[in-house]
């Protein structure tokens, strides 16, 4: 070894200090990424970004009579939000201004590009905090009664990624498919959450029959009411456990199947996926739309909203699948090469790999037998 190769403990305790000092920076940073995120979603769910989306100045006094809230609640968030950088303040005239370039982002107007949607994931996986550490200690998992909104965001989401994208970008990724849905055909949506896709589906396209099947009861009872205010007569919900789905699918029912982020927390994926290529039709296709990863960790350092997604795989999408019995775990992080091998294993022939430019959470696969 040569001189200029040997480390002295002097040079090794300073860049061990060097490296400490960055990483408690960082950590800090999270600790108020953290708690900005949740003033971001109650700023969201409260109205508040909406009542200061036009930019005006107000005072926390004027804000709250705009948005028909507590003074001195929205006092306190309007501290977090300008500590934040999310609001700036006027000293001299006591107001607050949500800058254009932030309501861009934030507020409802700004869909599909409100960013303040997805904070709410973060209120909603802390409220199960104490049983998910409990399952690290005796594992299981937390049901999907445990979760208070989680459906109620997950529509809120999709109604972002997938329904303003469903006809013009999704749909297309199936050449044909718009002119077999008009003329008519039957269309399967598992896990379907509170059906927004299915009931957006059904109202384009009258001539074609609509189902959805969800584990969640309070889920497809909203979505039933919604499809009768709407008067859609072609579109039906009701409460299915999957698990079995590869014995008990009608052979043969189903045109048209599709699964939006529902894959990766079933209790048995494999099995809904047989389930899916069973009730096909011939010349029947499957639509995946599930979360843009690999199946491997270290491929997964770059992505955007990494580990956004691991928390959210690890408080809901795996903990509700392992809560079922015999539960894969799968989570949400499962990644574009389990989820090939999955729909290959099924007796899929065909499965194309699709990204939009529109949707950096989600990739698209279209299989066909």
């Amino acid at each position: 070894m040569s001189a200029a190769e040997i480390v002295t403990p002097s040079q090794e305790d300073a860049g061990f200090a060097t490296k400490a000092a960055a990483f408690e920076e960082r950590l800090v940073d999270a600790l108020n990424g953290g708690a900005i995120s949740l003033m971001t979603s109650v700023g969201h769910r409260t109205g508040l970004f909406d009542a200061m989306g036009d930019g005006v100045p107000g005072t926390s006094e004027e804000i709250a009579a705009k948005s028909g809230l507590n003074e001195r609640y929205v006092r306190e968030w309007l501290g977090a939000m300008t500590a934040g950088g999310f609001v700036e303040c006027d000293a001299a005239a006591g107001t607050f201004r949500l800058p254009s370039e932030h309501a861009a982002c934030l507020t409802r107007a700004a869909t599909p590009n409100n960013l303040a949607v997805f904070a709410q994931y973060i209120g909603e996986l802390g409220s199960v905090e104490d049983d998910i550490v409990d399952c690290f200690k005796n594992g299981g998992g937390v049901p999907y009664e445990r979760f208070k909104r989680f459906h109620e965001v997950m529509a809120e989401d999709s109604g972002q990624s997938v329904l303003p994208a469903l006809r013009d970008h999704i749909l297309p990724l199936v050449p044909g498919l718009i002119e077999r849905l008009e003329t008519g055909i039957d269309v399967l949506d598992l896990g379907c959450g509170r059906g927004r896709a299915l009931m957006q589906l059904a109202g384009w396209f009258p001539n074609s029959r609509f189902t959805g099947y969800d584990l969640s009861a309070g889920a497809v009872a909203w979505a039933t009411a919604q499809a009768e205010a709407q008067g859609l007569t072609n579109v039906t919900f009701a409460v299915r456990d999957l698990s079995t789905f590869d014995r008990d699918a009608e052979p043969a029912a189903f045109d048209f199947v599709t699964t939006f982020d529902a894959v990766h927390d079933q209790a048995n994926p494999r099995g809904m996926v047989r389930g899916i290529r069973r009730s096909l039709r011939p010349g029947g296709v499957y639509l995946a739309q599930d979360i843009n990863g690999s199946s491997h960790v270290h491929e997964n350092l770059d992505h955007p909203i990494g580990p956004l997604l691991y928390t959210v795989s690890c408080m809901h999408c795996m903990t509700v699948s392992l809560a079922q019995a015999g539960g894969e775990g799968l989570g949400a992080m499962w990644g574009r090469q389990k989820a090939v091998e999955i729909f290959t294993e099924a007796g899929f022939a065909s499965v194309e790999v699709n990204e939009l430019a529109h949707d950096i959470q989600n990739l698209y696969y279209v299989c066909r037998p």
